[in-house]
């Protein structure tokens, strides 16, 4: 079918939208890139846009030298791999009876969990319920009272109540049981959503902040980004070894940049792989019912 020239135009001003947006998002990281590559006084100077200006890689040979930051680096992915596989059997073990209409306590156990959803625990009660529970100063503090997010839950058990019930009747005659039937039929099925949801938790786990401040008082326990806070409020601890050797081919300026980055760049070049099982597992999970 051939498109008019208002579905062209239509199609053009979308096009440059997204374009648009996307370098809006773009920008910014591609200048700060650009900075940690620069000398420190073209970066303080406001010279450097998309390009480097007297390029110099200083500040990465500082920022990967650090150990402080490796080792937060370290904590981070640690909690993330840990934190992602704890959520994702969680999630999948309570979205599964969940999706069965025959489960009796169905109703009341979801009302339950949108309920959270609405009423979130206040932070004081909720810091005392971590510290009673001898959680204080431990990384499982970071990942045990968020191991189940209630909206990717219910993503999941929305689409797996889109899956045909044919097939458990179909596996039930086979002598499958629940367990095999969560297995063997719904997880391989799942994959877009399962792959999806597991995104979600890690960007979360990944971007960990507010518990660590409130619960982790060892800084060798400090996940990346309150290290991250940390050097940036504090960037003289960052840039305190050029005074030490006379390094003066960055400053807090590049240093900062090069960081940011450092803190960013992984959890970013995560995105390529779970791309393709991305918009199918979100738009499945939560239209489908």
């Amino acid at each position: 079918m051939k498109r008019t020239k208002g579905d062209q135009l239509f199609q053009l001003i979308n096009y440059a939208f997204l374009i648009a947006a996307a370098a809006t998002m773009l920008l910014p990281l591609i200048q700060l890139l650009a900075v940690s590559f620069s000398s420190p006084i073209a970066a303080d100077s406001k010279l450097v846009f998309l390009f480097p200006v007297e390029f110099t890689t200083a500040s990465w040979s500082h920022i990967l030298q650090n150990k402080g930051l490796w080792t937060s680096f370290g904590i981070t992915v640690y909690i993330t791999v840990a934190g992602t596989l704890l959520s994702m059997l969680f999630s999948v073990l309570t979205a599964y009876p969940l999706s069965h209409r025959q489960f009796l306590l169905r109703k009341p156990i979801m009302l339950g969990i949108i309920i959270t959803m609405i009423f979130n625990a206040p932070m004081i009660p909720f810091f005392l319920t971590v510290r009673e529970l001898g959680l204080m100063n431990s990384l499982w503090s970071l990942i045990l009272p968020g191991v189940i997010g209630t909206f990717n839950m219910i993503i999941i058990r929305t689409f797996f109540m889109g899956i045909p019930k044919e097939l458990d009747d179909s596996a039930r005659i086979d002598g499958c049981n629940e367990a095999g039937l969560l297995i063997r039929i719904y997880l391989p099925l799942s994959k877009p959503v399962m792959a999806t949801v597991s995104l979600f938790y890690a960007v979360g786990y990944w971007n960990t902040f507010q518990r660590a401040v409130l619960f982790i008082r060892d800084p060798e326990k400090w996940p990346l980004q309150t290290k991250l806070r940390a050097y940036l409020t504090s960037p003289e601890e960052l840039a305190a070894v050029n005074l030490v050797l006379g390094d003066y081919d960055f400053n807090t300026t590049t240093l900062k940049a090069a960081t940011i980055l450092f803190a960013t760049i992984p959890i970013v070049l995560v995105y390529p792989y779970l791309q393709k099982y991305f918009v199918k597992g979100s738009m499945l999970g939560s239209l489908k019912e």
